[in-house]
């Protein structure tokens, strides 16, 4: 059977990523963390303890802010990968001026590769206002297009707010 592709969408702390979390538990696989969230402050490193702590030991954890692709491949088959997050992951290479139409492409490329099922979480930003600033709106712009892209790849794609699913392409279950 080949690996299976989810995007589970959802705002700024709608329950996304404990909606996706859920899912990858359910899998019954052995369960990878692959995260890329930076701690530049003592609020995000103690954020981000706390979420490693409440994920318990059953999780591999990878922390990896720009190298997602390469990550990906070097994921051996028969796993269950949780990437949170696609927003994190486009805002660390916006920040670091790489080439984001190619980070993307290499993204999208190991998405398709991956040999594992895979559930990748990001924000959807299409719903709020146009930014009011150059950079929020070259962020967004590619936010949209990366979510986009996944989304016509994935088998399924879900919607999380106030933490209630909403299933917009694929099985429910």
């Amino acid at each position: 059977m080949p690996a299976q592709l989810t995007l589970v969408l959802g705002g700024i702390a709608s329950g996304k990523s404990a909606f996706a979390e859920g899912l990858v538990r359910q899998s019954g696989k052995p369960m990878i963390y692959l995260a890329t969230a930076q701690a530049f402050d003592d609020e995000m490193t103690q954020k981000i303890a706390r979420h490693r702590k409440a994920r318990g030991p059953d999780w591999h954890t990878i922390e990896e802010p720009l190298a997602v692709a390469q990550r990906l491949r070097d994921i051996a088959a028969g796993h269950c990968v949780l990437l949170d997050c696609a927003t994190l992951w486009l805002s660390n290479h916006l920040l670091s001026d790489s080439d984001l139409e190619a980070e993307t492409h290499a993204l999208l490329a190991a998405l398709a590769d991956c040999t594992s099922d895979l559930v990748v979480v990001s924000n959807e930003v299409g719903l709020a206002g146009v930014p009011d600033n150059a950079l929020a709106r070259r962020f967004a712009n590619a936010q949209g297009r990366l979510n986009q892209a996944i989304a016509t790849r994935a088998a399924r794609v879900i919607l999380v707010t106030a933490g209630l699913p909403v299933t917009l392409k694929g099985p429910v279950a």
